[in-house]
């Protein structure tokens, strides 16, 4: 039988669960004191030396430095299944108001954070070096215009909930600038955006600020979209596991030299969403499982992990440094569990399609 899409909503979870699971990882690891730090935001020659040195001379914390470096890609996985899944739900639809839509995205987005970042600052205030909150910034993160602030690194605690300000971003681009309109359009978006990054220093912070927003993700939204608009080639669904492997691995090759120089590195987000992908392809159907479950709780899992990195990560900067892990991913899992039933309690936002009846769905 013919596959209509590229991807199952099996391998959309899946893709979920590594995505969390990376980003997860990353935002405790990059807190210790290692040499291979990420260039997320920056470029930074050191960090790649940082890098270099590690696999040069492997030790024990091989491990703790590619999650540290590698593992921030699970933030464009997010963002190309975002793109593909609003075609998938929306497709061309014309009854798509654009208050009521955007509104929509935004009340289930401010269900997570809010639920969150009250736990979080419970425990922030609860526990050594608290951060110094101001009004304007509780404001500004609830309502998703933090990214827009100057600094925002030094604005936005916990750190990961940057997402959020960039999602909606991202949800008012696509209703405004891609939903109905052609892959020219599409395209002319990411080229705008990459350019706006190219011009920039390596280390300046105007490209910090521009990666903290929506120009920064772009590319790997709208793959998710034009992929979504697309239909895998007859070819392709005849590939077996070994095959899609051997494409991952290729790949992640890929992605890794596209690190070691600025303008690639700009392009390195479409290889780590293309490895990944590849990499489900390539997994039989007894190992989907345990990524298909850590799929379906990805979302909790985001907006709590931050809880338990600031309440274990002592425990690895005072030297068991894989004792304070294993217990960060025992507390994210049990943390998640938690809120995950407290999250159904929650009244979920009106979808913005009506039905032909005129009832919303």
């Amino acid at each position: 039988m013919e596959n209509k899409t590229w991807l199952s909503r099996a391998e959309c979870s899946a893709l979920r669960g590594i995505a969390i699971l990376g980003i997860m990882l990353h935002n405790f690891c990059h807190w210790l004191s290692i040499p291979a730090k990420e260039n997320e935001y920056l470029y930074r020659v050191s960090n790649n030396e940082g890098l270099l040195g590690i696999l040069a001379h492997p030790d024990a914390m091989l491990p703790i430095n590619l999650v540290s470096y590698f593992g921030h890609y699970g933030v464009p996985v997010f963002l190309f299944l975002s793109g593909y899944g609003l075609v998938m739900k929306y497709g061309d639809r014309p009854d798509l108001p654009v208050f009521r839509f955007i509104r929509y995205h935004y009340l289930k987005l401010l269900t997570m954070l809010f639920t969150g970042f009250a736990a979080f600052t419970l425990v922030d205030l609860a526990t050594p070096r608290p951060f110094h909150y101001t009004a304007g910034n509780i404001i500004a993160q609830l309502l998703m215009y933090i990214n827009l602030l100057p600094w925002p690194s030094r604005s936005i605690w916990p750190g990961p909930y940057w997402f959020f300000g960039l999602m909606i971003q991202l949800y008012i681009v696509y209703r405004l600038f891609i939903h109905r309109r052609g892959p020219a359009v599409v395209v002319g978006l990411v080229l705008v955006c990459w350019l706006l990054q190219a011009v920039c220093g390596p280390e300046d912070e105007t490209l910090r600020r521009l990666r903290y927003n929506c120009v920064g993700g772009m590319l790997p939204f709208c793959a998710g979209v034009l992929l979504g608009r697309s239909r895998p080639a007859a070819w392709m669904q005849c590939f077996r596991r070994w095959q899609w492997a051997l494409l991952c691995m290729a790949t992640m090759g890929v992605l890794s030299l596209m690190c070691f120089n600025f303008q690639t590195w700009l392009w390195a987000p479409l290889f780590a969403v293309a490895a990944t992908v590849f990499f489900v392809k390539s997994l039989p159907a007894v190992a989907l499982p345990p990524l298909l479950w850590t799929g379906g709780v990805s979302a909790v899992m985001f907006v709590t992990h931050p809880i338990a990195r600031k309440i274990f990560i002592p425990v690895s900067l005072n030297g068991e440094v894989y004792a304070g892990l294993l217990l960060y991913i025992i507390g994210v899992v049990a943390i998640a569990g938690v809120f995950e039933l407290l999250m159904d309690k929650i009244p979920k936002p009106k979808s913005p399609i009506r039905s032909s009846q005129g009832e919303e769905k």
